[in-house]
């Protein structure tokens, strides 16, 4: 008998952690939802097929990565310019994977390097949020459940949005394009605001952006030298922190 109220106690606690885990990510999953399903029609615009725009979101999971390779598939660029502007768009990633599993130390590796795949700018936020989660036992549910549950809404959202651009009016769903660049400020716009020389260095793309295509590069070289230069040039216009403290 006390074995059996140890095990029930246990299947409790983790079905605790995994309904905690998916109340932290319902924020998220509403968040994701509407993009998601914004994507799906894009995609579905340039051509891909709902098969293809929902591999992209099962495969990939980055929202902007996807948007921005959407776009330039839209444009033709070829597939090593996608590849290397969605690597250099998506470095951060690496960061944020190792800060992420320096935070588990008491989770084992063989759930964190699963974990880590799952990790998004929102999903990592969240998880910073709760971090005495990962103290607790079965802590590593409570990660895997915020992360599927975002994981299953954005590729749920990007699939219903492939179904929808199909079936949608031409003049409506081409309309929707003016989200790609909405997103885009909108990731833009809180960076700016905790330091005006964002700006300065989102400007800097876009010039090398029109320079590149002015003297005969294609869109999709343009774009990745705009976001390398651009950003190699952040390490002497920002400031370090530490210096200013």
């Amino acid at each position: 008998m006390e074995s059996q109220a140890i095990r029930t106690t246990a299947s409790s606690t983790r079905l605790h952690m995994v309904k905690k885990g998916m109340i932290a990510g319902f924020p998220i999953m509403l968040g994701y939802l509407p993009i998601a399903l914004t994507y799906g029609v894009l995609a579905s615009r340039t051509g891909m097929t709902n098969l293809e725009l929902t591999l992209m979101s099962v495969l990939v999971f980055a929202g902007a990565a996807q948007f921005l390779a959407v776009g330039m598939v839209a444009t033709g660029t070829g597939m090593i310019e996608i590849i290397i502007a969605t690597f250099v768009l998506n470095f951060r990633h690496f960061v944020m994977s190792l800060s992420f599993v320096n935070r588990l130390k008491k989770v084992a590796l063989r759930a964190k390097i699963p974990l880590t795949l799952g990790l998004t700018d929102e999903t990592f936020t969240m998880s910073a949020l709760y971090r005495n989660e990962a103290k607790e036992k079965y802590g590593s549910l409570f990660y895997a459940s915020l992360i599927l549950t975002a994981y299953l809404s954005w590729v749920g959202g990007s699939y219903l949005g492939g179904v929808l651009g199909d079936v949608m009016p031409s003049k409506l769903s081409d309309s929707m394009g003016v989200a790609l660049y909405a997103m885009f400020i909108g990731l833009l716009i809180p960076s700016v605001k905790k330091d005006f020389k964002i700006a300065g260095i989102a400007v800097l793309a876009m010039l090398i952006n029109f320079i590149c295509q002015f003297w005969g590069m294609s869109q999709g070289w343009a774009i990745v030298m705009g976001t390398v230069l651009a950003g190699f040039s952040g390490i002497w216009i920002l400031e370090d922190e530490g210096e200013t403290e």
